[in-house]
């Protein structure tokens, strides 16, 4: 199969979807397949096989990582020249409501798939007016498509809820092989508790984006004084939130990649994810591979990952003391410590990128199928 991609975000930009996509596109060309990417410009015109067809942006205000990219004229000759057999639309907003014009105008199915729980957002950057409106736009986009996937169970129903059509889930996926628990490291440790490898070690690893609300992490560290706080991230809220934490025991570490990062999810004693905004929070998933048991808000499409008590602790998104005592059940639990970490691994081995780009594969094929009638190499 030939699939156009179209994604709001790529390369370089570090974030959960990018993660999916780089590992979707490795699996997809290995097997066979073949893939055009269109992004917003980010100095690749390559990637593991796929070419890239790059597209000027322009920073978003509330979230400079993000660029708003409309595909310009030469973008009709880059897809009439790979040929694809499928267009596959990740987070249709501005460029990807290009992909669906193309799709329309040049009859070639369509797939979308959603990643970022856009309605909920609009409630941390004061614009919450315009959520019932996001929705109305979301549903004329994702309504031309014949197949929507989501990542998690919880998503799949609040988009048949919104009027969504076409809808099912796109398995989780995580790289077993990167993440795992024996890159556990004590100077790892060190450098994330700034040399206080004895004290209770809390990890964040993210976006630092109002959406995220790590700033909820706070009351924590004043319940449990003696606990450390290592923020692994960067985005808009850095600033603001080291402002935040200012006084306590918080390092902000800012981006570690590949290996580094794996030994940080390893190390640690409590993955620490307060975002109730999730559409599946792969970043959990990384943090079980690696063995760290999750501390996590029981909303969205988390609780598709986490077990309570089992691989990690939830709470209630409502309960103000929720998280805190999530915390320390999880940090006082040293009996079972080494089984909650068995258990997380558990789960993320379930999830391994192969299986989740063969299922998508077969939606793909389901598509072309459907649309023309006939098998799909």
């Amino acid at each position: 199969m030939r699939i156009a991609l179209f994604t709001e975000t790529f390369l370089p930009k570090v974030d959960g979807i990018v993660t999916r996509l780089r590992h979707t596109i490795e699996h997809l060309e290995r097997n066979g397949d073949r893939v055009l990417v269109v992004a917003p410009e980010g100095g690749l015109t390559e990637y593991k096989g796929a070419k890239i067809h790059g597209v000027p942006g322009v920073p978003l205000p509330l979230y400079p990582e993000l660029k708003l990219a409309l595909p310009p004229i030469g973008t009709r000759s880059a897809i009439e020249e790979f040929q694809p057999d499928l267009i596959h639309v990740v987070n249709p907003a501005v460029l990807g409501i290009g992909g669906i014009y193309y799709a329309k105008k040049m009859d070639i199915p369509l797939v979308a798939s959603y990643h970022t729980h856009l309605p909920q957002y609009l409630q941390h950057y004061g614009l919450g007016a315009l959520e019932r409106l996001l929705w109305e736009l979301l549903k004329a986009a994702h309504n031309q498509a014949q197949l929507n996937l989501c990542t998690s169970s919880a998503m799949v129903n609040e988009l048949v809820t919104h009027g969504i059509e076409r809808v099912d889930l796109w398995q989780r996926g995580v790289d077993t092989e990167m993440f795992q628990p024996h890159l556990a490291s004590a100077q790892m440790r060190s450098r994330l508790s700034q040399g206080n490898a004895n004290a209770p070690l809390l990890l964040y690893v993210g976006r630092v984006s109002a959406e995220k609300q790590i700033d909820q992490i706070k009351p924590i560290l004043e319940a449990i004084p003696e606990a450390r706080l290592a923020i692994v991230g960067d985005g808009p809220s850095r600033e603001s939130l080291e402002a935040h934490f200012d006084g306590t025991k918080t390092h902000f570490v800012g981006y570690l990649q590949g290996l580094e990062l794996a030994s940080a999810f390893a190390s640690a004693d409590a993955f620490v994810f307060p975002s109730r905004t999730e559409t599946l929070g792969l970043v959990l998933l990384e943090a079980m591979a690696a063995g760290c048991p999750v501390v996590a808000a029981r909303s969205g499409g988390i609780p598709d990952i986490v077990t309570d008590g089992v691989n990690g602790y939830l709470f209630e998104p409502d309960d103000p003391n929720g998280a805190i005592t999530a915390t320390k059940s999880l940090l006082e639990a040293t009996a079972i410590r080494e089984e909650l970490r068995s258990n997380a691994r558990e789960e993320a081995e379930q999830w391994g990128w192969a299986s989740a780009t063969r299922q998508l594969q077969s939606y793909y094929r389901s598509v072309l199928n459907t649309s023309y009638g006939v098998s799909a190499a």
